[in-house]
């Protein structure tokens, strides 16, 4: 398992957690470790008499521990990681034991009930008639909702923009709020994000414009949603906020079977609810996915992707010119890569952006794997340079652990691009990942 305890650390929910674990990483504490091709475990001597048995699933990394703590994974799991990375001669393939067996069949189980549950509730026969009645009342509370917001734009854009910075967030919380009247919540996020926009950074009029452009062209589209290809009505869809069931993406999504690396992750924190985006490709079919969690406050998310690793599992696509997938069934643990896979130029990644912006207008990232690429400050400014002279500009903070980990010399490097600028995910060397990302607030 070539994992780094900094890969390991980066599971911790929280400073403490990870402290911890760390201070469990030791031989002593650990009477019985053992390993098989799916699983890691340990026995974790505590305070009391009896050792807590810890045991963690090598597919996605989630954990189960006898201890009573209420964060995921727990100290012991921490632990168990942090010592497995760093000492891994101390934990010997072996049988798995009756209570590690037991709950990873467990975990196997729970899948495919889940699968099932999502097949049958898809193919079960619905009420049309009522089914047509919620969808004409929610389409024409989303006309009127949308209506109001053209006026809205048209106004706000005939006023000028100067005067925003000074209007405060109350401006957009409000129409907000009408948006989450009209059940057009995609619309509401986007219009409360806005909110710390104005008089943030130099270029931010431009900013706004380019997206209440995309607002605006959402709102027109609608009114010929009929006539856009069926992909481009999902794409749209969504913006706005019209959901699809994990239950329909299980049952009627696009699928794809393959070793998918997890290339980077990007978590941000928000005031009530916290989103993690873990990018990952397909080895074999060469294929980009999004796996998109959720968290309220402080509860864990429910998977864990570790970055750097890989492993062997269907995913379900959501419909529509997107990237955002989901597990289907269970994966399986495999190699750990020694390598990104799938490296393209600068050049070949703005083509491939271009492309898909081209095919959707409300397109918004892609992951990618940058051959041969160095940080470089001009003025203020970070951008990413490869051996060509062609550059990226970066978000901030400034690279400082690519820097120092890097040396200067180029390497491949996975990175996020919104569009504007990169971000960069994670690079490996010598066969051992380091993600560059933290939370963003």
């Amino acid at each position: 398992m070539q994992l780094t305890e900094q890969q390991v650390l980066a599971l911790a929910p929280d400073a403490g957690s990870a402290s911890n674990g760390k201070k469990l990483a030791q031989a002593k504490n650990w009477p019985l470790l053992g390993r098989s091709q799916r699983a890691l475990w340990g026995e974790c001597q505590g305070s009391g008499a009896k050792p807590y048995q810890v045991r963690l699933d090598m597919a996605d990394f989630a954990s189960k521990c006898s201890c009573p703590s209420f964060k995921f994974p727990c100290k012991h799991a921490l632990g168990l990681l942090v010592l497995t990375a760093n000492q891994p001669q101390l934990v010997a393939d072996g049988s798995e034991p009756a209570w590690v067996a037991e709950w990873l069949d467990k975990r196997s189980d729970t899948a495919a009930r889940k699968e099932a549950k999502a097949a049958a509730k898809a193919e079960a026969p619905v009420d049309e008639a009522a089914q047509q009645k919620r969808a004409e009342k929610r389409d024409g509370r989303a006309r009127d909702g949308m209506a109001a917001l053209q006026v809205w734009l048209e106004d706000l854009v005939r006023n000028g923009l100067a005067r925003l910075p000074s209007e405060g967030a109350a401006l957009w919380e409000q129409q907000a709020a009408r948006m989450v009247d009209a059940q057009l919540p995609g619309l509401a996020n986007r219009l409360q994000a806005l909110a710390d926009l104005p008089g943030s950074r130099p270029d931010w009029p431009e900013k706004l414009l380019a997206e209440l452009g995309r607002m605006a062209l959402a709102l027109r589209a609608y009114e010929g949603l009929a006539t856009l290809t069926p992909a481009l009505q999902q794409a749209l869809l969504q913006y706005l906020g019209y959901s699809v069931r994990e239950e329909e993406v299980l049952a009627h999504g696009d699928t794809q079977q393959d070793e998918w690396q997890i290339m980077g992750q990007v978590a941000k924190d928000g005031e009530r609810v916290r989103v993690q985006r873990t990018w990952v490709q397909g080895r074999h079919s060469g294929r980009r996915g999004l796996l998109l969690q959720f968290g309220v406050g402080n509860q864990a998310f429910a998977a864990t992707w570790l970055p750097g690793t890989a492993f062997v599992a269907e995913l379900a696509f959501w419909p529509g010119q997107g990237l955002r997938a989901m597990l289907k069934g269970v994966a399986q643990p495999a190699a750990v890569p020694t390598a990104l896979w799938q490296a393209e130029s600068i050049p070949q990644l703005l083509l491939r952006a271009a492309q898909a912006l081209a095919a959707n207008p409300w397109h918004e990232r892609l992951p990618a794997v940058l051959t041969g690429v160095i940080p470089l400050q001009q003025g203020e400014h970070w951008c990413l340079v490869d051996q060509q002279g062609q550059a990226l500009p970066l978000h901030p903070p400034a690279p400082w652990l690519w820097l120092a980990l890097a040396g200067g010399q180029p390497f491949d490097l996975a990175v996020e691009w919104d569009g504007e600028a990169a971000r960069p995910l994670g690079l490996l060397m010598e066969g051992r990942y380091h993600a560059l990302t933290g939370a963003l607030r």
